[in-house]
């Protein structure tokens, strides 16, 4: 899957530049894009920046 020039992606600063394990976030529209890190080409989660806001803050309470 093929980029959108505009899109921008980035990681958490908490992920650390030697960690394998991390996902990458981009803003597209009223959505949020998900991606592994270590795949950027591979599959892709579209999802609401609701949903994602409920995602982030159910594991900053973890």
């Amino acid at each position: 899957m093929a980029d959108i020039p505009s899109t921008k992606w980035r990681k958490s600063s908490c992920s650390g530049s030697g960690s394998n394990s991390c996902i990458e976030v981009a803003s597209e529209g009223h959505s949020i894009l998900v991606r592994d890190s270590k795949d950027p080409d591979g599959p892709r989660l579209l999802i609401s920046r609701a949903e994602f806001q409920l995602f982030t803050k159910a594991i900053k309470n973890q």
